[in-house]
């Protein structure tokens, strides 16, 4: 019997896929240093963790969950009592850890929970989960010692002696220990779906019947998965309890499953790098939109549904589909009319939008005044004129987007035809 050495050769793609990763969290408080940035490229990275944690779930284990906030909340209430424990002397860890006992609360918790709502799969699954989170918010309000009652619990993150000159009351000090664990937390996931146990969750997902027939629990690889989820999302929990130093019974509630459920869809959950699209798009529309404008509920709304119709891949399958048009050389043919069928788009959103906000300001804001400022122009919701520029506007843009429309799905399909061609005749 001869032993032989194999040598195999470094992914250079991937080492490089990484770098930049990791090279963009360094940079990004460096580019967007203004105002507020800081503090949303925080709240990005926390919400980047949990839709990955829930992606795990929904995207590899195709198990539709509406409480996976349970595990993120009841992390962020651990790692804020620790931290208080911490800065009052009866405890001695310091901030940075504070997320991993965020996490290990979140897995001690899916330890909990999860063998209960994993027994079953599909549609009694996600209501077992629903109800575990009404339970758990009800627990918040009924057990005041441990959730602090309607106020919550604040914590202070700054205490002890400054190491190396951290204290963490910056909050670009924040935002770098946010992105550590972002880039630690998303290496951990990426590492899991190349593991057994990543790869016989994605086969329980498509075919549970079969994992069952080679041998396999299916019920026992749904629970260790949701342990593992839990455990990232009490990351989250732990890392957005020392952003806000206030953790409340909001962090447990079914309407912060739901949005997660929501941009983790947006993004792309069949892709792994779509939940952090999905996150970028949930402060943007969460954070910042809800600073403009009233109706942004409104908007997210819409947005969703189109997504759903003509995208259910999320973002992330518009974002491949094109590169994969690039890769094969077919883009150059395809952006003439994908630029038309934007710009018409474009022109709709410019006058729905005005539609929207002037019904706004006429129905729920016009005892003061009917005008309003409105991309950069003054405009009278009670005059005639703005109405009849909105509707111009939407006229415009939906005649010219079908008109498009039908140009760019004619050559879409003569260049995905001619690439499958191609695929074939390489095999």
């Amino acid at each position: 019997m001869t032993n032989t050495l194999t040598y195999k050769p470094m992914n250079l793609a991937r080492v490089v896929i990484w770098a930049g990763f990791a090279l963009m969290l360094a940079v990004a408080p460096l580019i967007f240093n203004k105002g507020a940035s800081i503090s949303l490229l925080s709240q990005m990275g926390t919400i980047m963790i949990f839709a990955l944690s829930y992606n795990m779930l929904l995207g590899q284990g195709g198990m539709l969950s509406f409480g996976h906030a349970v595990y993120s909340g009841l992390g962020a209430f651990c790692a804020i009592h620790m931290l208080n424990m911490s800065s009052a002397g009866t405890m001695a860890i310091p901030v940075a850890l504070i997320p991993l006992v965020g996490g290990f609360a979140g897995m001690g918790f899916g330890i909990l929970f999860g063998y209960v709502t994993t027994k079953k799969s599909g549609t009694t699954f996600s209501m077992i989960t629903l109800g575990i989170v009404e339970l758990v918010f009800a627990c918040s309000l009924m057990l005041p010692g441990f959730f602090g009652g309607e106020g919550g619990v604040i914590g202070n993150r700054v205490f002890g002696k400054p190491f190396l000159g951290i204290t963490y009351g910056p909050q670009i000090q924040v935002y770098y220990l946010i992105a550590i664990w972002l880039f630690i937390s998303t290496i951990g996931m990426y590492a899991f779906t190349q593991t057994p146990l990543g790869r016989i969750i994605n086969a329980v997902r498509d075919n549970p019947e079969r994992v069952e027939f080679i041998g396999y629990d299916t019920q026992w690889v749904r629970y260790m998965t949701l342990i593992l989820s839990a455990f990232f999302a009490g990351i989250a929990g732990g890392l957005g309890a020392i952003n806000f130093e206030i953790v409340t019974a909001e962090n447990v509630s079914a309407v912060r499953s739901g949005a997660v459920l929501l941009f983790t869809f947006i993004g792309g959950v069949g892709f792994f790098f779509g939940p952090m699209i999905g996150a970028v798009i949930a402060v943007i529309m969460t954070v910042m939109m809800s600073e403009w404008t009233k109706a942004w509920q409104l908007y997210l709304g819409v947005f969703f549904i189109l997504i759903v119709m003509y995208a259910p891949g999320g973002m992330a399958s518009l974002l491949m589909l094109n590169l994969r048009l690039v890769k094969y050389d077919k883009f150059k043919r395809v952006w003439p009319d994908l630029a038309a069928v934007c710009v018409m788009g474009l022109v709709t959103f410019f006058g729905v939008v005005l539609t929207i906000e002037m019904l706004y300001k006429l129905t729920l804001d016009s005892l003061t005044s009917s005008e309003m400022m409105l991309f950069g122009f003054n405009v009278d919701t009670a005059a005639p004129a703005g109405w009849f520029v909105a509707a111009t506007f939407v006229c415009i843009g939906v005649f010219g987007f079908r008109q498009a429309q039908v140009a760019f799905i004619n050559v879409w399909n003569e260049v995905s035809t001619e690439i499958e061609d191609q695929l074939r005749r390489e095999a």
